[in-house]
């Protein structure tokens, strides 16, 4: 059987096998845990106690990133923040603190906030 006899044979396993894996369930974190880590690795220091962000950190609650994106940031972020290795945080706990913030609601839109709107009406 000739090579490309055998790629074209082996394409669609290959494809099913990351179909596979892409719909495959991520890591499941824990929410109780990553609110204690949350706190405990001072992340609410600079992101506020439920991630609603502040003049030092980004608002993270509710956040769009995947755990695999969410743990790359923290492992190797921008400007200012500290970066947190595997000696700091190990990827599970770092699963955990991700659950917590997608476990928070996301931030109320300023129309949605009625001392907010009447400030915008001025």
């Amino acid at each position: 059987m000739s090579r490309l006899a055998i790629a074209l044979g082996a394409a669609p396993v290959l494809v099913l096998s990351l179909a596979a894996a892409a719909q495959a369930p991520a890591a499941a974190g824990n929410v109780e845990n990553g609110k204690r880590l949350f706190e405990k690795d001072g992340c609410y220091e600079c992101h506020g106690f439920v991630g609603q962000g502040s003049r030092d950190g980004a608002r993270i609650a509710a956040t769009t990133m995947n755990t695999q994106a969410f743990i790359r940031y923290v492992r190797r972020p921008f400007g200012a923040m500290p970066a947190f290795t595997e000696k700091v945080m190990s990827d599970q706990e770092l699963t955990d603190v991700h659950a917590y913030l997608k476990s928070l609601p996301a931030a109320k839109a300023p129309r949605d906030i009625p001392l907010l709107d009447r400030l915008r009406e001025k």
